[in-house]
């Protein structure tokens, strides 16, 4: 299945506590659970005015109808094609 990023611009997201960012996750995990298994959260990372998450999924438009569902941003949604390790440079 494919695996993508998405970016979403979320004023502040640098500096959410703990209990804005279990908000964020459940609402998200509630809207995937809607979505069925096509859809899988791997993992996200908080920087900035921004949060990058890693998916698998079928296609871009079922992240996108996700973010929808959840009422949050998806600035921009890129396919990853690979992904570059620091031990091929050895």
């Amino acid at each position: 299945m494919p695996k993508y990023i998405i970016e979403r611009e979320v004023p502040g997201a640098g500096s959410f506590d703990m209990v804005q960012l279990k908000t964020l996750s459940k609402k998200s995990r509630e809207v995937i659970c809607t979505l069925g298994t096509e859809i899988q959260w791997i993992h996200s990372y908080v920087a900035g005015d921004k949060i990058y998450c890693i998916y698998l999924a079928p296609n871009k438009e079922i992240l996108f109808e996700h973010a929808r569902r959840g009422g949050f941003p998806a600035n921009t949604i890129t396919e990853i094609t690979n992904i570059i390790e620091p031990v091929w440079g050895e």
